[in-house]
């Protein structure tokens, strides 16, 4: 039998091994006469292939090998180590494996063994009463015999067994471990995304320089000195923020190392003997919450400009007014597709998940072959819109409003996760990161020039322009309101 076979049938039983038939079993396993080549497999079923020590939160993948769960994530990206396993590593990309029971108190009871066997020992004989000293003294650390727990010196004290004692510390030692599993994982999830916008800020930061840059050009030469300065500021508060994303990063390495080294720590003293266990255990679960304390968290870069004086003069002669096909608009979905995972600043497996079901989508009722145009969108309170251009090919291949790839589709959109808001633009899809525009916002088409600009109305500002757009004709507007 295999210890998946073992656990799925544990699964159906009671956790609590009985109490007649454990002492049976540790009968056998200290029995002297035992067969020794059934006691080697038995050690054998119930000890890590990584570590070599019994199991104690045994975890059994599909492939029906058994791992001690803190092994099996520490070593989950160490392909020298798991390299026997490397083919079931795909199939069990969970990290909430459950625990084996059946192992796992099969390896409590192998536990339980060595220690009786231990303290059956001459040198572990009660030297007053020459009893077996089987219990533990929870205020002095102590090992005694039951005629010393009612002693004048103990009788006040809290005592209990020393086999139940030291599971019990170990049981403590697991949840706490999880819990520092569960903020190394979030650390390297913040690590990862603050690494990777730390790599492109600075891209980021030049293609809003140039956007910008551009803007002034169209305007009056005596805005020219206003140009220069918001383009100054803007580069200072890029440097600042790139400054904060690489002293951020620098301290998640290092919290991603005292956590582990944590972790380790609790791993190890898992591991150690009943009583060794119970006498060393000291402060460890008080230093290993505040290790759990003041976890870095991930910049929340914003980049702001004073307003472009004259942009919204420049961008009203422009101005038409979109009409809606309001038919469609009630009767389309909308559903995000890759503007509900917004990986941009993630690695994909970290990416935030936005929970988007169903959105109205509406068409314009006008199509741009060529020229100059200017609109507005009035968004309300909604935290959730996008609003834009596409090529009447996309609409075509996407006529329920089904986001199979941004290609042909250029837009503003606003995403809320959690507490948070986000507004990317596509195409390409890229995370933008300036404040959230109020009600209306403006979008001006040049189509000639292939670009496409979103402004935000009250401050008079530049949003983001996607240059060299593979516009199609005709360009016909899109509008949503995404529900959550």
């Amino acid at each position: 039998m295999t210890a998946k076979d073992m656990g799925e049938s544990g699964n159906h039983h009671s956790q609590q091994t009985d109490t007649g038939t454990e002492n049976q079993t540790l009968h056998v396993l200290t029995h002297r006469n035992m067969d020794s080549g059934f006691l080697k497999a038995f050690q054998r079923t119930v000890t890590c292939p990584i570590c070599m020590k019994y199991f104690i939160d045994p975890v059994t993948l599909d492939c029906g090998h058994s791992f001690y769960r803190p092994c099996f994530y520490l070593s989950w990206q160490d392909t020298q180590v798991l390299a026997q396993w490397s083919k079931y590593r795909k199939t069990t990309q969970q990290r909430n494996l459950k625990t084996n029971m059946n192992l796992k108190n099969l390896a409590s009871l192998a536990r339980k063994a060595s220690l009786r066997q231990f303290l059956r020992s001459e040198e572990q004989m009660c030297e007053i009463h020459r009893r077996t000293k089987k219990m533990f003294c929870e205020v002095d650390k102590s090992l005694l015999c039951l005629l010393c727990c009612n002693s004048q010196g103990h009788r006040d004290h809290r005592h209990c067994s020393t086999e139940w004692a030291a599971e019990e510390h170990r049981e403590k030692l697991l949840k706490k471990m999880q819990s520092l599993w569960e903020k190394a994982c979030e650390n390297h999830g913040n690590l990862n995304m603050e690494t990777t916008r730390a790599r492109c800020w600075k891209d980021y930061v030049n293609l809003r320089l140039e956007a910008i840059r551009a803007e002034y050009q169209k305007m009056p030469v005596f805005l020219h000195e206003e140009g220069q300065h918001n383009l100054e500021m803007l580069r200072k508060k890029g440097k600042d923020i790139f400054r904060q994303h690489t002293e951020s990063k620098a301290k998640m390495v290092h919290k991603r190392e005292i956590l582990r080294g944590m972790y380790e720590e609790l791993k190890e003293m898992c591991h150690k003997p009943d009583v060794e266990l119970l006498q060393g255990f000291g402060d460890i679960l008080h230093r290993s919450q505040s290790v759990l304390l003041h976890m870095p968290q991930p910049v929340n870069p914003e980049l702001s400009e004073g307003p472009i004086t004259g942009l919204m003069d420049r961008l009203n002669q422009f101005r038409v007014d979109i009409t809606l096909h309001h038919e469609e608009a009630n009767s389309r979905l909308f559903l995000c597709g890759d503007l509900g995972s917004l990986c941009i600043g993630y690695h994909r497996q970290d990416a935030p998940h936005i929970n988007a079901s169903e959105s109205f989508l509406a068409w314009g009722a006008q199509t741009f072959t060529s020229g100059q145009y200017y609109w507005e969108a009035h968004v309300g309170n909604s935290w959730n819109w996008a609003f834009g251009v596409c090529n009447e090919y996309w609409k075509e291949k996407n006529p329920d409003g089904n986001i199979h790839g941004e290609e042909g589709l250029f837009l503003l959109g606003c995403v809320k996760n959690d507490i948070h808001c986000t507004l990317f633009t596509a195409s390409p899809l890229t995370l933008q990161y300036v404040p959230r525009p109020a009600s209306p916002v403006g979008l001006f088409l040049d189509y000639e020039a292939r670009t496409v600009s979103f402004v935000d109305v009250h401050q008079s500002s530049l949003i983001h322009t996607i240059p060299n757009c593979s516009f199609s004709p005709p360009l016909r507007p899109v509008f949503c309101c995404i529900h959550f």
